[in-house]
């Protein structure tokens, strides 16, 4: 049975400054971090990515690091995630075909109080924002040696287009992979900082301090309620988060 693993990304108010909106029925904008290192070719900006707001004028022409890679996102090509921390790719690496890597991001409410859906923070929160369906999973040096066919599939990941290459981990996902197109809270609706039961009773983190920069580990049946959950008709799954 798969198992999955949750962590961070995305746009926050460390970097760039600003976090992604949530609207009021949950479809929200995914916003990747700045690229802070240098890379063989120009990558998108910013203002490359089309997004339904506007961004900071001081950030407009910034290049952004595309990490994960959404294959219908703006700039994207495949399903891909890379990642130079070890402190991740070990567990990362270990993930099998058809477990999950789960992507959170913090979102902040964009819009007017009396028409937010029930689930969402007031102000801001975490949520699932995409799934990869993992396909292979590797380290960076079993990257490095595999022959420049099988590389392809990476090409277009950030940690590859970095000069020098440093991923210590690549995962790619298989084509039931996707950008959510409502996001799934991890955060109680009265708070964002107060973790709700996806966090506290399903994954391996107790929730208390600032869960939301953690690994979040999700066991076989863990995952098979998160699927639920995820899959679920539409807004109801979502009270689901904090009825049970």
């Amino acid at each position: 049975m798969p198992r999955s693993i949750a962590i961070n990304v995305a746009a926050n108010t460390n970097l760039p400054g600003f976090r992604g909106p949530i609207h009021a029925d949950g479809r929200f904008e995914y916003v990747p971090i700045p690229e802070r290192k240098a890379t063989r070719d120009r990558v998108p900006t910013y203002a490359d990515l089309d997004l339904d707001f506007e961004v900071p004028a001081s950030v407009a022409d910034t290049p952004v690091h595309l990490d994960p890679e959404f294959a219908t996102y703006p700039g994207c090509e495949n399903y891909t995630y890379g990642d130079e921390h070890g402190v991740k790719a070990g567990p990362l690496s270990s993930l099998e075909p058809g477990d999950s890597l789960l992507f959170y991001a913090t979102l902040g409410y964009a819009g007017d109080p009396d028409d937010r859906a029930a689930w969402i923070a007031p102000d801001w929160g975490a949520y699932l924002v995409g799934e990869f369906r993992v396909e292979v999973a590797m380290t960076g040096a079993e990257y490095d040696r595999l022959p420049a066919d099988r590389r392809a599939r990476f090409s277009n990941n950030a940690h590859v287009k970095r000069d020098p290459f440093d991923a210590k981990v690549l995962v790619a996902g298989d084509d039931d992979s996707r950008l959510y197109d409502r996001a799934v809270p991890l955060s109680s609706s009265d708070s964002g900082a107060t973790a709700n039961r996806l966090v506290t009773e399903l994954s391996n983190d107790s929730g208390k301090g600032p869960w939301w920069r953690r690994r979040l580990w999700f066991d076989e049946e863990a995952t098979a309620e998160l699927r639920r959950i995820v899959d679920g008709d539409g807004r109801s799954s979502r009270f689901d988060v904090e009825r049970e």
